[in-house]
Order: structure tokens, then sequence, then C-alpha cells
């Protein structure tokens, strides 16, 4: 197949996603973006970890900054959920509500969903949009600091939560979301070490009252400035698979090597779909690198492309 609809298509319109798209759009290329507007940097109500922003940002604004940005250079953005990627020849298929486009690379960046904890979901939101709900301590853990603090989870990945979040606050309360604790000798050693309080589940959240989130268990209500889910996250790799990309069998992530490439010529991924680091800087690096490959592989396969890019010097 020779004619495509686009050089490249963008799935996911997340920071990874976006970044690539200014990058891709500003190499001169032809770009369409199929964005199910789930990206996980909406929920943030405001983020003071982010370079540039002093006074902060919210996820939704950072987006949609973010999308202004490759509209102004022509990136095509789409609202929709891509149900199927082929393989064709020389390229990608891809299939959604609205229809199918054609693309010589594809870029995956579908990211990841954090798994919730057991509470109703408008109760959710409003505390998320709150801060009494807090999903990455790494870039809001200083907005915890001396505060009341639990953790909902268990085993070894909820205790390690808990033992960072101790890094900002003496006060911290890990809280087993469906049952009594599964914790090994060394866990609770850990907890005990550092003076980590542990209440058995199941347990669900009852109310957010002004600064405050209640959580009901078995042994009574217990109250938080800020509650942080410590349950993991799906990964979003079912368009990978369909296109036989390889994942990872300790992490079930995408495999990609230095620049961003899977195991699937033409095919690419950025973002928490290839490491689940939480951390838009770094997904936004991803996307830069993906960006800067795929071009630069479409310049090795067609020449004419390295004379239209108007004597830029990129390696």
């Amino acid at each position: 197949m020779s004619d495509f609809d686009y050089d490249c298509l963008v799935i996911g319109g997340g920071p990874a996603g976006l970044t690539a798209a200014i990058y891709l759009t500003r190499y001169h290329l032809s770009l369409k973006v199929i964005d199910a507007g789930k990206s996980r940097a909406g929920w943030i109500p405001c983020t003071h970890n982010h370079a540039g922003f002093p006074d902060g940002i919210s996820g939704k604004e950072l987006l949609r900054l973010m999308r202004e940005q490759a509209q102004k250079y022509g990136a095509s953005i789409e609202t929709g959920r891509v149900s199927r990627l082929d393989r064709i020849d020389g390229g990608f298929q891809a299939t959604w509500g609205s229809g199918c486009v054609s693309a010589r690379k594809v870029l995956l960046a579908t990211g990841v969903t954090n798994r919730r904890p057991p509470m109703d979901e408008d109760l959710h939101d409003a505390a998320l949009a709150k801060g009494l709900i807090r999903y990455c301590p790494i870039c809001d853990g200083f907005e915890v600091t001396d505060k009341k603090i639990g953790v909902i989870g268990s085993g070894t990945h909820g205790v390690a939560e808990a033992v960072f979040l101790r890094g900002y606050t003496d006060d911290v309360t890990l809280i087993a979301p469906d049952r009594a604790h599964d914790l090994s000798a060394a866990d609770r050693d850990r907890l005990a070490e550092f003076g980590i309080a542990s209440v058995d589940g199941p347990c669900h959240a009852v109310a957010a009252s002004g600064d405050t989130i209640t959580i009901a268990t078995p042994y009574g209500e217990h109250s938080f400035d800020s509650v942080y889910p410590a349950l993991g996250s799906d990964t979003h790799t079912e368009l990978a698979e369909q296109a036989g990309a390889a994942l990872s069998s300790d992490t079930g992530c995408i495999v990609v090597d230095s620049h961003q490439r899977t195991s699937v010529t033409g095919l690419y991924a950025a973002g928490d779909v290839v490491l689940g680091l939480d951390q838009i800087s770094h997904a936004m690096g991803e996307g830069g690198v993906a960006a800067t490959t795929i071009r630069n592989d479409l310049a090795k396969e067609r020449p004419i492309l390295r004379e239209n890019l108007r004597g830029n010097s990129i390696r």
C-alpha cells in the first residue's frame, strides 16, 4: 500500500501523545491524534510539581494548552477510542467509532488507569477535586506535609507507598481495601519501624466533609486529611497486542528500545504504557524521543522527506 492518510497516527492525547504531536507537526509531518479523553493528567486539580508553573496548573488546563499548541502547527485531533489496530502493507490501519484511517507510523500513548478505591463515583470525583484523594505521592506528597494520611492498600506495594509518605508526615495509616491485611513478617516489621498504623478491611469511603475524608472499616471510622489509593493500575496494551508487539513479562507494559520503538516495525510507544512512572515530565520526554525517532525513521524510508525539511539538522 503506497498511499496513506497520514505519516503518523498518535493514539492517546495525554502528555506523551501531545508532546509527540507538537514535535511531529513541527517536523512537517502529517498527523492525526485520536484521544479517548481519559488521560490521568486531567484528574489533577492543581500540580505544583510541573516545571515552569511555580503557582501550579490544573491537569485539564495543561492538556488544553498542549492541544492548542499542537493544533497551531496543524495537528488534527479527534475524540474517540480506537478499537482496532491492524498491520497493513507498509503501515497500519486504525478503526474507531467514526471510521478508520491509515498511517505509515503509529505511536501508542494510551497510558494506564488507576484502580479506584471502593466508593461512590460522585464522592470520589468530589474528593479528588478537593485533594482529599490523591494518586501520586511523588507529585503532591509535599502538599500533605504534617497532615493525617490514609493509604488504601496492602502487601508490599501498599507498605512501600505508606513508607514513602512517611517521609512527609508522621501520621500515616495503612488500610486494607477488601479484607484483612496480607502482610509478610518483613512488611509488618517495616510498618513498625516507621511507626505506621495498620487497619484491616474491608473499607469504603463514606463522606468527604469540609477538609477531611472518612473511611469506614469493620473496626470503626477513620478521618484523614488525604487518602492515597495504592491499588495498582491497568495498562492499556490492547492495541499493542493486536498489532503483535511484545509486552514485558514482569510489568505487562509495552517493550521498547531506547528510542521508543516496539518489537513491531513502525510501531512506537511512550508514556505510562511503557513504564508506569506516573510522571508528566517523564511521559513528555518519551513523547519527544518517540517523535524524533519517527521522523528519522521516515526520512530513511523516504529520502524526499529530508529534502523537504528545509535544512533542519535533527539527529
